[in-house]
């Protein structure tokens, strides 16, 4: 991933020092297992541990060049870091990765950077979550237009706007532990898997020392479905994200202007065109998106690898891993800093909420005249009526408000007096189970 989009915490995890890291425990949690079953000499075991700490404790770019020039001779990446670990522990280095193959150190390894870079990314929806929980109760009654098909349909509030983005993001808070918890498995079973040369308790005791679980048949990898659903469960979020900031897009749309981004003092919106206020984050934020679900499609392609084992998975992974992550990892605080700092217009919301003349009201005008005696069908034919009025000659000298094109229907007034289609378009009544609502998804507060 491009600098521009990488926080140094989630880099951190797909850096060579820290893949270099994991690897070497991964290698003495294994010789120490071996040991405590008497299949290496404990000193072996105590001098790979010492010797390799060592090593990697202050590991530096000419020590991952120098595994790097080892491996244009070997042509094999965990063979290269072995010789340059075996370096800094002598004779007994002899007695490291015994009966193991590399996919339970690649395999293994990379199970422990997908649970660390899920980790952030829960931590990252945690700080969704707390940003849309706060704006939600902060507009939890600010009247605004909902829209089905991009227009104007009935009554909302911006608080219920945020609050289905909320639920949306706690459900992909659970997808995200659900992905990490189909990709927290340990495999070191040797070649095809068989633990022919090494002791299944050496596999159990490097589980349990790196929080993982035993991943029940390896076969020489780790099976790819479970790489498959973690990045499923990415672009899944990432299409969360995407929603949210398509919202904000249409809001900020200068027709509407029911919210925007935050503009910074000193911020320019064009290079040509001065007054200009773009919405640049929810922009980004939907090419991340794409992005990030773009990684799927190549995750559920290597599931299919060819018997025991194949390397087609890898080139694969060595992008999509750290490249994935990074960027939702990015998109998620930035979406979280766009809606706490997303500056909102009530007053604009209630404009346009009136903007059609009161036609929004609609559905509550044809339930009190089917309540009042006239059949489902003249009522939506009457109401339907007076609204088309409304609609087409709102702001013409002879355009008349709903209400009134509906008093003046004759199916319409000898069934509801003004008081009572008054008492039937009461905005008061599209927000009576907001409370209701607000508890389901927040709980009791």
């Amino acid at each position: 991933m491009v600098p521009r989009y990488t926080r140094p915490q989630m880099a951190e995890i797909w850096s060579p020092a820290a893949r270099y890291r994991i690897w070497f425990e991964i290698e003495a949690l294994a010789a120490e297992a071996m040991a405590a079953i008497g299949a290496i000499p404990a000193e072996a075991a105590r001098a790979i541990r010492e010797g390799g700490a060592r090593k990697v404790a202050q590991i530096t770019e000419a020590d991952i060049a120098r595994i790097d020039e080892i491996e244009r001779v070997t042509r094999h990446d965990v063979i290269a870091f072995l010789t340059w670990l075996g370096e800094g522990i002598g004779e007994d280095a002899r007695f490291m990765h015994q009966g193991m193959t590399s996919s339970d150190v690649l395999d293994t390894c990379l199970a422990v950077q997908m649970t660390r870079a899920a980790d952030l990314l829960i931590a990252d929806v945690d700080a969704v979550l707390a940003a849309l929980e706060a704006r939600a109760r902060e507009h939890k009654f600010t009247p605004t237009i909902g829209r089905s098909h991009g227009i104007h349909a009935e009554p909302t509030t911006f608080g219920l706007k945020l609050a289905g983005h909320y639920a949306e993001f706690r459900r992909a808070r659970a997808r995200l532990q659900q992905a990490r918890a189909e990709v927290a498995t340990c495999a070191i079973s040797g070649p095809v898997g068989t633990f022919a040369s090494v002791d299944p308790r050496v596999e159990a005791h490097v589980a349990e020392k790196l929080g993982l679980a035993v991943e029940p048949v390896s076969t020489q990898v780790i099976p790819r479905d479970r790489h498959a659903a973690f990045f499923c469960h990415l672009a899944v979020v990432a299409g969360a994200v995407e929603r949210l900031a398509t919202e904000v897009r249409h809001l900020q749309r200068s027709e509407v202007r029911e919210a925007e981004e935050f503009f910074h003092a000193g911020q320019k919106g064009s290079s040509a065109m001065p007054h200009k206020r773009n919405p640049v984050l929810s922009e980004n934020l939907t090419g991340l998106s794409r992005l990030i679900r773009g990684y799927a499609v190549p995750a559920l392609e290597n599931i299919a690898l060819w018997h025991e084992r194949d390397i087609s998975h890898s080139s694969v992974e060595r992008v999509i891993a750290p490249d994935a992550t990074i960027a939702l990892d990015f998109a998620l605080m930035r979406l979280a800093g766009m809606v706490e700092k997303l500056t909102v217009y009530p007053a604009r919301m209630e404009e346009n909420l009136e903007s059609l003349g009161g036609v929004v009201h609609s559905q509550k005008v044809l339930l009190a005249l089917t309540q009042a005696g006239l059949s489902r069908e003249a009522a939506y034919a009457a109401v339907q009526r007076a609204a088309m009025e409304t609609w087409l000659k709102l702001g013409r000298p002879e355009g008349r408000r709903f209400r009134d094109n509906l008093l003046a229907d004759p199916e319409v007034a000898p069934r509801l007096s003004a008081e009572a289609l008054d008492a039937a378009m009461n905005p008061a009544l599209d927000f009576r189970h907001v409370e209701t609502i607000f508890a389901r998804v927040f709980g009791k507060a």
